[in-house]
């Protein structure tokens, strides 16, 4: 089984480099399954429930978030009525929606769960018992992706070691910055710190440079506007073995698209 993870979608710019890519690859039948983290999707700060249908009419199957998850409220309202939204499992349960959620597809049940940090980022419960609180309940298949959204690369690596060869992978998002250390790890665990970025990469973490600069030399309020030049999608593609759920291999995903005004 093949499954793309795409890294934090950004704004409109990168909402449009997902559509273009993904459907292509689901067209074309180089993907199985589709996971894509959209707390920035929605003008670089948060998702709204209209965009995630947009995401998953492109070829998203599940949406993770992180700590952007509430930044437009309208979704709070609406999370639970799209069990494909997930915010942190290891947010505070009287939370709305779920942190995990297990989907059937033609080559197995795929389960997805999705943690928080806790290592410089807001309150959160600890990621590592909430990761173990939802395997041993014996829900998810053999096919288990976590997508620990995290500001600190140790608490990152920790987790891939400490899950090794009880789920299928472990991929990192928040920074928007692709690492280059994907691996399989010993037990049988794909593995990257961070999946990067989907969005536009002349920028400053997908906004526009000029307003940063600003903001650093002045310490001035500015407003951060979504760039809109050198649009990519990042992401890592994993091949798991859907009778063990053990990954095989696991394959950066760089991809630039023309013209992002186009």
């Amino acid at each position: 089984m093949k499954i793309l993870i795409v890294g934090d979608i950004v704004g409109s710019p990168g909402r449009m480099a997902f559509a273009r890519i993904v459907g292509r690859m689901r067209t074309a039948g180089e993907v199985d399954f589709v996971i894509a983290n959209a707390e920035n999707a929605a003008g670089g700060r948060g998702i709204t429930p209209a965009l995630a249908e947009d995401l998953f009419r492109a070829g998203a199957d599940v949406l993770t978030t992180g700590d952007h998850v509430w930044d437009q409220k309208e979704l709070a309202k609406n999370i639970d009525k799209e069990p494909r939204i997930l915010r942190p499992a290891n947010y505070a349960p009287a939370c709305p929606g779920k942190g995990q959620i297990t989907v059937d597809t033609p080559a197995g049940r795929v389960t997805v769960i999705d943690l928080v940090g806790r290592v410089f980022l807001g309150p959160a419960d600890c990621p590592f018992r909430a990761a173990d609180q939802i395997l041993n309940t014996g829900g998810p298949g053999k096919i288990v992706i976590v997508d620990l959204h995290a500001e600190a690369t140790s608490e990152k690596i920790a987790m891939g070691r400490y899950l090794d060869g009880r789920v299928s992978a472990v991929v990192g998002s928040h920074t928007h910055v692709q690492t280059s250390d994907e691996t399989i790890l010993p037990k049988g665990t794909a593995y990257i710190t961070d999946l990067g970025m989907t969005g536009p990469k002349d920028s400053v973490l997908g906004r526009e440079v000029e307003s940063i600069l600003h903001k650093f030399l002045t310490g001035m309020p500015a407003p951060f506007e979504v760039a809109t030049k050198d649009v990519n999608l990042e992401g890592v593609l994993i091949t798991v073995d859907e009778k063990t759920g053990r990954a095989t291999k696991i394959k950066r995903v760089r991809e630039k698209i023309p013209d992002a005004s186009a």
